[in-house]
């Protein structure tokens, strides 16, 4: 299970908003924030695709300025890819080369 820590920027106004509404979305815990607008987050999911879908869900949200990983841990999913217990259909599908 992926597990990744991240830091949310959010608009200073409305950062204790924003904690609540990143809180809500599943799997994903705030541990706090600061009146810079700095929210410290952790996303716990079952895939990498499942954070990525999170991170997105966050960054839609509309005082959000940023979202940064901190930290990421995904070793026993690494695991599943090389036994071919999990198989990742399109890696990188919407990362673009420029």
């Amino acid at each position: 299970m992926p597990i990744g820590g991240f830091v949310v920027n959010a608009q200073p106004e409305f950062v204790a908003e924003v904690a609540k509404q990143v809180a809500a979305i599943a799997d994903v815990e705030v541990h706090g924030f600061d009146a810079d607008g700095n929210i410290v987050a952790v996303i716990d999911t079952v895939s990498s695709i499942e954070m990525e879908a999170h991170v997105k869900e966050i960054e839609a949200i509309a005082a959000v300025l940023t979202v940064g990983a901190a930290y990421l841990h995904a070793e026993d999913e690494i695991d599943k890819i090389i036994s071919g217990e999990l198989i990742i259909d399109k890696p990188f599908h919407q990362r673009q080369r420029h």
